[in-house]
């Protein structure tokens, strides 16, 4: 079972994460490279809302083929070309985790692998 860790006398966290999160000695890890919002034919989304969905669904599918679920989520890394893509980002990824809150770390980057891809993310997670 994760155990989260938002201990007191630090700042709480500024969306919904814990700074901390902790996984059983004997627990299976799956490492879940940079997704993005480029659908199975190639088709690239066309707003970062849509990017967004395409990025969660794939990561709920191979969390699937590892027998796992968001729930198994320790660690996010999010990454977004613009400030301006924040809320669309927010709102898809609160629905997806559904009150699951893994630590997590967002990043504004002056761009990614393509020029036309606006968020990507990366997932650690772990399972006994």
């Amino acid at each position: 079972m994760l155990k989260p860790h938002t201990p007191p006398g630090i700042a709480p966290p500024a969306a919904l994460y814990v700074h901390g999160m902790e996984a059983p000695v004997n627990a299976r890890w799956l490492f879940i490279s940079g997704q993005v919002g480029v659908h199975a034919d190639g088709r690239v989304g066309k707003d970062a809302r849509e990017q967004a969905e395409i990025v969660w669904a794939n990561i709920q599918a191979i969390l699937a083929s590892a027998g796992m679920s968001v729930r198994d989520i320790v660690k996010l890394t999010t990454y977004s070309v613009s400030p301006d893509h924040l809320k669309a980002l927010r709102d898809v990824r609160e629905r997806a985790l559904a009150g699951h809150k893994p630590a997590s770390t967002l990043l504004i980057v002056a761009g990614l692998a393509q020029p036309h891809w606006l968020v990507e993310v990366e997932a650690y997670a772990a399972k006994v």
